[in-house]
């Protein structure tokens, strides 16, 4: 803890691991530690970072926190997953929110995370801890293999229960809007506080969250998606025909449908999937060509978010 410190104060990044994926953390209040973060991952300049805080610290020295909701968002699931988008007090570098006036805050529930964000007791803005655009790190052996020779510190706190990231609301407005979908659902938030929406970013508009825009959580090796299992079975079939090295990466239900060893299994429910999906991803292209993945067919809650990184890790394809 005391070298993690010493190397954020003079301006370098470290990794810690939290519940959802592991970060890789910086200084907020610093421009040149941020933007070391972006030059780190190779991250685009336009693409906003999340604030990482212990419980007990003083929101209200980084944000306007004026809206009742979002008190209520807060005790019902903070610490945890959520991430939320308030209005900037300015106190931390323009480059965490890309010149917004916004800044989003999150306080991890992951022990190691509370234990490193207390001793550190400063805000820390942390993507994920791998390079740009690859699947996120959900051990510190996936940190190590994106980012090693990068960094010089990496807080193993073993891996990562929830598997995809945090979801990010805005509670700027009347109602909360949900920026990034993720293991804290829509149901949910509208469970707690009322009405929720989802927003759909327009083209060409600055992002006011990580996630909203490129290909992101993609493996190093070829990737389709699939709706309907008969037609990726096809496609298993053809790529093994023509000598490809092609895997399968469905729900259980789906996995009798090809051979057991060629079978990337997501497990039966949602949080199963959440949880697996990046380590499957990482294991996959370690031997596959390409990866063949079959959408799950439920769509609401958690499976919103799962769904939303499968689409991004497969570009459309």
């Amino acid at each position: 803890m005391a070298e993690a410190k010493r190397i954020l104060l003079e301006g370098g990044a470290v990794a810690f691991p939290t519940e959802t994926v592991y970060g890789l953390g910086a200084d907020a209040r610093s421009d040149a530690a941020v933007e070391n973060i972006y030059r780190i991952k190779g991250r685009p300049q336009d693409n906003p970072l999340i604030v990482h805080v212990h419980l007990n610290f003083d929101l209200n020295s980084l944000v306007y926190d004026d809206k009742p909701y979002a008190k209520v968002l807060r005790q019902t699931f903070l610490p945890g997953p959520l991430t939320l988008v308030y209005r900037s007090k300015g106190r931390v570098s323009s480059r965490v929110s890309c010149g917004l006036d916004t800044l989003a805050v999150r306080v991890p529930s992951h022990p190691g995370a509370q234990e490193f964000l207390r001793y550190v007791n400063l805000p820390i803005a942390a993507p994920s801890a791998n390079i740009s655009k690859h699947v996120s790190p959900v051990s510190a052996e996936h940190v190590y293999f994106d980012l090693n020779g990068k960094i010089p510190l990496i807080l193993d706190g073993g891996a990562s229960s929830g598997g995809i990231e945090s979801t990010v609301c805005d509670v700027t407005g009347e109602y909360p809007v949900i920026l990034r979908q993720g293991l804290v659902s829509r149901e949910m938030i509208e469970k707690a506080v009322g009405r929720c929406e989802v927003y759909v970013p327009k083209e060409g508009e600055q992002v006011r969250s990580p996630g909203m825009k490129y290909k992101h959580y993609a493996p190093k090796c070829k990737t389709r998606l699939f709706d309907d299992p008969k037609a990726a079975v096809a496609a298993f079939e053809e790529e093994k025909k023509q000598g490809g090295r092609v895997y399968i990466l469905c729900e259980s239900k789906y996995a009798t449908l090809f051979p057991s060893e060629y079978v990337l299994d997501l497990g039966t429910t949602p949080e199963d999937m959440a949880a697996r999906l990046y380590s499957l991803l990482r294991q996959g292209e370690k031997v596959a060509d390409i990866i063949l993945a079959v959408r799950p067919q439920e769509t609401g809650g958690v499976m919103a978010g799962v769904l939303n990184r499968m689409n991004k890790a497969c570009a459309g394809e």
